[in-house]
């Protein structure tokens, strides 16, 4: 799978409703991907009800065409007080196209790609020296 770079015109950065990741969830459930939550119960465990981000991080081709694309989803934890959490989804590329973009500006771009960089490398909150 090849890796998307913020310069990439596959890169995205949207947000989007949690209606619609569970939607996305059980696309990715009745295509039988493995990127994925086990199941839209385990989905609710994780993630509180609310909007989400998310980042095209790679995709997948076969045969010449895009299969699917792999999006980190950023989103905040159910009784996690205020902490978030990241995660990876597979989305079907017509859905992925159809979502509305919060990344038209090349510096918010870089800003908000960054700011994935960060969260999935891990975030703490530290003690200022």
């Amino acid at each position: 799978m090849p890796l998307i770079h913020s310069t990439d015109p596959d890169f995205r950065i949207c947000q989007i409703g949690f209606e619609t990741l569970l939607a996305i969830q059980l696309e990715a459930e009745g295509r039988g991907w493995a990127t994925r939550w086990s199941s839209v119960d385990a989905l609710r465990s994780q993630v509180k009800d609310g909007s989400v981000v998310l980042q095209s991080l790679m995709r997948e081709e076969r045969g010449g065409a895009v299969w699917a694309f792999r999006c980190l989803v950023l989103f905040s934890v159910v009784d996690g007080k205020g902490a978030g959490g990241i995660a990876t989804i597979d989305i079907d590329p017509a859905r992925f196209e159809s979502l509305e973009r919060l990344d038209r500006d090349p510096a918010v771009r870089e800003v908000l790609a960054r700011m994935f960089s960060l969260a999935s490398g891990g975030i703490s909150m530290i003690s200022k020296k």
